[in-house]
């Protein structure tokens, strides 16, 4: 018969007491995770557990709010230099391809009213608006990747300018060599011209025109998510040093003081910062890119009704549905004397700014232009045809219609020249207001983490 025996353990070193039945190996082993997190629990009941915990949420809520802050205030800054950079030079161009195309159907449509060889002065225009129109479509077509209606404008204008150009030239043929055929090609040159070529350079401009004011409208948008965390860790702050005071007696903590100031100081910052980048921004778009906006629709207008006002002419006794579209385009541009329209809204937009005077002489030619086309029509109407057109293409004439027309160009130019410089200038400040904003913002929620971590360590020495 065997018999079992029990070998006692060494002395000092009981044995271990057995595992519990159902308990043991690896389902021992996974209950050491929850012993971990009562053992936590059980300390964070403690006053020094608690302010541990507080410690670290203060740190991280430092650390966050601090990061989303640098961001917020980067992100803004590089909107602003890509709308110096990028957005509104693109918009320009497209502006360019638009009012390019228009200015050279005029000025084609000009030339044919010259007796004998063509002026040169209207052919080197036509054939730089021609190179200008094409310079500007490769630059807005390097932004049109990812734009699906960007891309189709792009490539109908690419497609039909050489079209256009192609009857152009056929039109020059057959009006040197005296064939009435060459008029025939030039109003259906002029007919492409007005049904696909600048309705697709209007939609491109719109486009581009969309895209800057959407970048505008983000460059002067809130951070809210980094203004209520910023928000939240002051609040947070302000909380633990009332609690500690309470507990403790002692009326400040430094490091907490020192965490706290840097919050506020971030906070006043980034509120003057952004107050002022956010009224410069607008400023540049209400003085600037929306001004700009309206004189170019100002001036397209004007070499629109400038190119129905010779191809009336053109077209000898067959030109009634040029001169309606005149009419339309005058109304459209400042009325019967040029007091309404988009140049009476230019005026007040521009009111005492740095345009009013080049807005103000563009009224004054576009009224002394209408008047001029209506001698135009009275004459031709008489029949007295050479007349006429001796009043609409001759700029040496004190009230010839070109020489009116000449002038409006020209102010309406120097006008948008003016108001884009005024988008620049102000959105460049509103740019150099966010100097230093994001790492500023930074380095002080370092030193909110910093300045929270060791006012709490103060605290928990006096438990040791």
């Amino acid at each position: 018969m065997t018999s079992t025996v029990t070998r006692p353990g060494p002395p000092g070193n009981p044995a271990p007491p057995p595992a519990p039945e159902g308990r043991s190996g690896i389902a021992g082993l996974l209950e050491l995770p929850g012993n971990g997190i009562r053992a936590i629990i059980r300390s964070a009941a403690t006053t020094p557990g608690r302010l541990s915990v507080i410690a670290i949420g203060l740190v991280l809520l430092s650390l966050v709010a601090g990061l989303f802050g640098a961001l917020a205030a980067q992100d803004k800054k590089d909107t602003i230099n890509g709308l110096i950079d990028h957005r509104e030079p693109l918009a320009a161009a497209a502006q360019q391809v638009y009012r390019a195309l228009s200015d050279a159907d005029a000025t084609a449509a000009s030339s044919f009213l010259s007796i004998g060889t063509e002026p040169l002065p209207m052919r080197q225009r036509y054939e730089r608006d021609v190179a200008e129109a094409g310079a500007a479509l490769a630059k807005a077509a390097s932004d049109s990747s990812g734009v699906d209606e960007a891309a189709e404008q792009i490539n109908t204008l690419g497609r039909e300018i050489p079209v256009y150009t192609g009857l152009i030239e056929t039109a020059r043929t057959y009006n040197r060599q005296g064939f009435p055929v060459g008029a025939s090609y030039l109003r259906e040159a002029s007919e492409l011209m007005r049904a696909k070529i600048l309705p697709a350079a209007q939609d491109l401009y719109r486009i581009d025109t969309d895209r800057l004011a959407a970048e505008q409208d983000d460059a002067t948008g809130f951070p809210w998510l980094a203004t209520a965390l910023l928000l939240a860790l002051l609040a947070a702050l302000i909380v633990t040093q009332v609690h500690l005071t309470r507990k403790t007696n002692r009326l400040l903590n430094v490091g907490l003081v020192v965490a706290t100031v840097s919050v506020v100081v971030a906070l006043l910052w980034g509120a003057v910062a952004l107050v002022v980048q956010s009224s410069l921004v607008g400023s540049g778009e209400e003085d600037g890119s929306h001004q700009v906006d309206v004189l170019v629709r100002a001036r397209i207008a004007a070499l629109q009704a400038r190119a129905d006002e010779t191809l009336t002419l053109v077209a000898r006794g067959d030109g009634a549905a040029y001169e309606k579209d005149f009419g339309d385009l005058a109304a459209q541009l400042g009325g019967t004397d040029g007091q309404g329209g988009l140049l009476g809204e230019v005026r007040g937009l521009a009111a005492g700014g740095a345009a009013a005077d080049k807005v103000d002489a563009s009224i004054q030619a576009a009224s002394a232009w209408f008047k001029a086309h209506r001698e135009v029509r009275r004459l031709d109407d008489d029949g007295f045809y050479q007349d006429a057109v001796d009043t609409a293409i001759r700029d040496d004439k004190k009230d010839g219609a070109a020489g009116a027309f000449l002038r409006l160009d020209e102010n309406l130019v120097a006008a948008i020249n003016v108001g884009r410089q005024e988008f620049l200038d102000d959105t460049r400040g509103g740019e150099r207001a966010l100097t230093l904003l994001a790492p500023g913002i930074a380095v002080l929620a370092l030193i909110a983490a910093a300045g929270a971590a060791l006012g709490i360590r103060e605290r928990l020495r006096e438990y040791r």
